[in-house]
């Protein structure tokens, strides 16, 4: 399973590179995959160092706390690994659906 946590996008440089922010971590990725403007302070999905969409910043954030909670549960014993790849997956899954950036 593949999992992409949303990444907010902090400075674009010129040649279409940005520096995105995951989880506190900092790293360059570049933007040439997506077809629409990205701004800073949007929101992406990254795969191997390429920018693959951009997403709705509700959408983001929700998906940053689902994935956060998940995390601390599965650290804590409250849940299992198991249990926490089916969230995981429901929340990958739950991405994928049509429209889901607008549900969100």
């Amino acid at each position: 399973m593949c999992l992409s946590i949303p990444s907010k996008v902090v400075s674009i440089d010129e040649d279409n590179v940005a520096t995105v922010e995951t989880l506190g971590v900092s790293r360059r990725v570049s933007l040439d995959l997506i077809a629409e403007p990205v701004a800073v302070g949007e929101y992406v999905l990254i795969h191997v160092g390429y920018a693959m969409e951009k997403i709705d910043t509700k959408f983001a954030l929700e998906s940053i706390e689902i994935y956060r909670q998940i995390a601390k549960d599965m650290q804590s014993g409250e849940i299992s690994a198991d249990e926490g790849d089916a969230g995981l997956s429901a929340m990958q899954a739950a991405a994928n659906e049509p429209n889901a950036k607008e549900k969100a």
